[in-house]
């Protein structure tokens, strides 16, 4: 394996390399563009790179369906941490363009959502086409095979086109989350500031089952960040749920958790305990009455007595 090897979505010039690039270790390490997610984390997978960075979640747009789909499948990754990068857009065209000469557009399936109305106020009639990426769509308006391309604006020198238009966002403060995923090994030490990441399978479809699932986490006070589902492939009505806990594997309450999860599904991916970017402890609220390690361990050794005869 190439422990200084870094995969991200690439090519040159996308938001993932903006977010790999405020990790202090990318300076050391050989950043290595990819041409899909599950490009880049193959590589990770056949041990062609230590770590790979991909985008997991917008803001705008919600889960990033290629990357949640591909950590629930194949041989087992874990995430080691995450970035989350404030994101605004571009129109990048060739030197010389003007708005009104943009007949077609292109960029990330996510970016769409993100420019709706912008683009629907400005480009009302440009054709909108998807790439693979933003910086992707920069390469093939360089190429002539699109008039403009949303990207960042830090995409323009990389493919010699000019920012037309800069700052554009739907919705203010949009964000993308990305995700730094390695093999499974030990999780990060517990900072106090942490987030879980599970994929839980139902055993089967029942009223209720959904139900089951979350008590487990709310019973035991582990606040949920985020859960979708998505289909397992197996036919309709047969889903997964990829979900995003506070807390770390570490602290009480949130194992107990996942062990209860073991118990009643058939299966249960764990993705990783990492520190939550952006977040202290001092910013957390408290935790809920009987969900401290504490009081889980005071619990146990009462247990512990009750049996001995001591109570």
């Amino acid at each position: 394996m190439s422990a200084t090897r870094y995969t991200y979505l690439g090519p040159e010039g996308t938001f993932t390399e903006a977010a790999l690039r405020t990790l202090p270790e990318a300076a050391t390490r050989e950043l290595v563009p990819m041409v899909s997610v599950p490009a880049a984390l193959d590589a990770v997978r056949g041990g062609e790179a230590a770590a790979a960075l991909v985008p997991i979640e917008n803001s705008v747009e919600g889960g990033v369906t290629t990357t949640v789909d591909e950590l629930a499948k194949g041989t087992p990754l874990m995430i080691y941490r995450e970035v989350v990068l404030p994101i605004a857009f571009a129109l990048l065209v060739r030197p010389g363009t003007k708005l009104k000469d943009i007949k077609t557009v292109t960029g990330h399936p996510v970016a769409q959502p993100q420019v709706r109305n912008w683009l629907g106020e400005h480009l009302p009639d440009a054709l909108w086409e998807s790439a693979a990426s933003n910086a992707d769509g920069a390469r093939l308006v360089q190429e002539g095979r699109f008039d403009a391309a949303f990207a960042g604006a830090f995409a323009a020198a990389t493919y010699a086109l000019e920012a037309l238009v800069t700052e554009i966002h739907d919705a203010a403060n949009a964000e993308t989350r990305f995700v730094l995923v390695g093999r499974p090994g030990r999780p990060a030490a517990p900072t106090g500031a942490d987030k879980t990441s599970v994929v839980i399978w139902l055993g089967d479809d029942h009223p209720g089952a959904l139900l089951e699932l979350l008590q487990e986490f709310a019973v035991r006070g582990v606040n949920l960040m985020r859960i979708e589902s998505r289909p397992t492939g197996q036919g309709i009505g047969n889903y997964c749920f990829s979900v995003d806990a506070e807390g770390h594997i570490t602290d009480r309450r949130v194992g107990e958790a996942l062990m209860g999860l073991k118990r009643i599904c058939p299966k249960v991916r764990f993705l990783g305990s990492y520190p939550r970017a952006g977040v202290a402890v001092a910013d957390l609220r408290p935790l809920r009455p009987g969900t401290s390690d504490e009081e889980f361990l005071a619990a146990s050794d009462w247990l512990t007595q009750c049996q001995d005869g001591r109570f």
